[in-house]
């Protein structure tokens, strides 16, 4: 028991929560932080810190890691579609269900594959009502009316 209250285990783990929390709440900041408790924890294994320094050492690591190397990991992750293509590519042309209503100049939210999208449109849409997805703006779904069409 000894061994999982060690700072070295309970920094690994405090890393491994934020890497999982990264896939729920995606952002590309968590990662790093993720990997600034797995620092601590190796540099706690190899030196006795006190737990101020672990503090420091975790907030300074991540912090770095993320104005040095978030951008350069989110253009490898994403170097071969941006986003927006992966988003044209599997969703314009397809239709979704109008989960709230639509209307020009007020956004809404559509089902589409089992999520929920916010959308807009310059048709008047009812809750319910099928659309056709035509467009995006990064993740903001640009709808049309299956009846306009």
């Amino acid at each position: 028991m000894d061994n999982l209250l060690h700072p070295a285990a309970v920094w690994f783990l405090i890393g491994f929560l934020l890497l999982l929390l990264e896939f729920a709440l995606p952002g590309l900041i968590l990662f790093f932080f993720g990997v600034g408790a797995w620092i601590v924890a190796i540099l706690v294994l190899l030196f006795d810190l006190p737990i101020n320094a672990q503090l420091i050492i975790f907030l300074v690591s991540s912090s770095l890691s993320v104005l040095f190397f978030r951008k350069w990991v989110k253009n490898l992750l994403w170097s071969r579609k941006k986003s927006s293509e992966l988003i044209d590519d599997e969703f314009i042309g397809k239709t979704a269900m109008a989960e709230t209503a639509i209307t020009p100049g007020h956004n809404g939210k559509v089902n589409f594959k089992g999520s929920s999208w916010s959308a807009r449109s310059e048709d008047m849409i009812a809750a319910g009502e099928t659309v056709m997805i035509t467009g995006n703006e990064s993740i903001l779904l640009i709808v049309k009316s299956t009846k306009a069409i």
